[in-house]
C-alpha cells in the first residue's frame, strides 16, 4: 500500500470505523534513520489503533526504528516480509526475507527487546518456486520462537523476478488453506489472512478458520464497506455512519490540513484522492470521482468541494448517503 495509506487516507478511513486496526504504508528504516522522521511518523490521535509497518533487514536499525514508533505513540510495529518490488529487494527486505527466517527472527527479537508494544510480521505463503506449506510453516515457526505472536498471511506466493508488484497481487493463485492450516498447527498464534478479500461473505468465511482478516485494496477502492465493521465485528451498535456524515466530518480536517501545511505545498488532491471510492456502487459515483479529480476545481483549495461532488449523486440515491 505504498503511497496509499498515508495519514490523510487513515484519517478518512477512521471516520468509517472506530475500532478496525489501521496500518501505515511501509516506512523503510533508512527513511527514519536518515530522513524526516516527523514527515513519516506524524499522525492524528483519532487514528488509533494504529500499526507502523517497517521495511528493513538489519536488526539494530529495526530496533531503533521500532523505538521511534513506540515513542511517537504507535500501537504495534509490523515487519514487512511480503513486498515483492524490485526496489525493496535491492534493499534486501520485503518478501525476499522469507528465504532468511533466522535473520527475520533476529530482527523480531531485537525489536521485542527494545519496545513493549507488539511486534508482528506480514508475509507471503512462499517465494518463487518455494510453494510448499512446509516452507511457510518453518518460516513462521522460527520467528514464533523469537517471540512473534501475530502473523498476517498474504495468501499468495511472491514471484521476485519477472512480475511487477501489481502482477504479484493478481497472477500467483490465492491459497487460503495454507493460512487455515497454519492456525491449526499453531493454535496459540494469532493468524490473520490477507489477499483478494472483497465482501462480508468472504470475511465471515475466513473468520471460521483464522483469527482476523486484513483488507487492502478493497478497503481503499470501496471504503464504505468499512462502515458496518464496528457493528459486525466489534459489537459496537451505534448508528452506522452515512457517506454524507463522513464528508461533513472530513471538512474541518481538510481545511485545517490545507491551512497548516500551506507552506509545504499541500494540495487538496493529497486528501481527496483517497476518497474517490466513497460513492462506489451509487449512481453518480463517476461524477463524484470526476469532480474530485478535476485539477481546476481542486486548485481552488476549498474543502466544500467534497459536498459539491456529493451533490452530483442522483437524488434517488441520497437516502443511501
Amino acid at each position: 500500500m505504498m503511497d496509499w495509506t498515508d495519514r490523510h487516507c487513515r484519517y478518512f478511513h477512521r471516520q468509517l470505523t472506530k475500532h478496525t486496526w489501521l496500518y501505515t504504508e511501509m516506512v523503510t528504516t533508512g527513511a527514519l534513520l536518515y530522513g524526516d522522521v516527523a514527515r513519516h511518523l506524524d499522525f492524528n490521535q483519532t487514528e488509533h489503533p494504529l500499526a507502523l509497518q517497517l521495511g528493513g533487514s538489519e536488526p539494530g536499525d529495526l530496533a531503533k526504528c521500532a523505538k521511534l514508533g513506540e515513542q511517537w505513540g504507535y500501537d504495534e510495529i509490523n515487519l514487512n516480509c511480503g513486498c515483492p518490488s524490485e526496489r525493496v529487494q535491492r534493499g534486501a527486505f520485503g518478501a525476499c526475507l522469507m528465504a532468511e527466517p533466522r535473520l527475520v527472527a533476529d530482527c523480531v527479537k531485537a525489536m521485542r527487546d527494545t519496545v513493549s508494544i507488539d511486534i508482528t510480521v506480514k508475509h507471503r505463503i512462499g517465494i518463487n518456486e518455494s510453494e510448499s506449506y512446509e516452507f511457510m510453516r518453518d518460516f513462521v515457526g522460527e520467528i514464533a520462537d523469537a517471540g512473534c505472536r501475530t502473523f498476517i498471511v498474504h495468501a499468495r506466493n511472491a514471484i521476485l523476478q519477472g512480475l511487477s508488484p501489481k502482477e504479484n497481487r493478481e497472477i500467483p493463485p490465492l491459497n487460503y488453506d495454507y493460512a487455515y492450516q497454519l492456525k491449526r498447527e499453531f493454535p496459540s498464534l494469532e493468524i490473520i489472512v490477507n489477499g483478494g478479500i472483497k465482501n462480508y461473505a468472504e470475511i465471515n468465511h475466513h473468520l471460521q478458520h483464522v483469527d482476523g482478516v486484513m483488507l487492502g485494496r478493497e478497503a481503499y477502492h470501496n471504503p464504505y464497506l468499512m462502515a458496518e465493521f464496528d457493528a459486525r465485528f466489534y459489537g459496537d451498535n451505534k448508528t452506522i455512519v452515512t457517506r454524507h456524515d463522513v464528508l461533513k466530518a472530513m471538512l474541518p480536517y481538510v481545511q485545517l490540513q490545507l491551512d497548516s501545511h500551506a507552506q509545504y505545498g499541500l494540495k487538496l488532491n493529497s486528501i481527496t484522492r483517497h476518497m474517490l471510492g466513497l460513492m462506489s456502487g451509487l449512481a453518480g459515483a463517476r461524477a463524484f470521482r470526476q469532480m474530485l479529480s478535476d485539477s481546476k476545481k481542486l486548485a481552488s483549495g476549498r474543502a466544500e468541494l467534497l459536498l459539491e461532488a456529493a451533490a452530483l449523486v442522483r437524488a434517488q440515491d441520497l437516502e443511501l448517503l
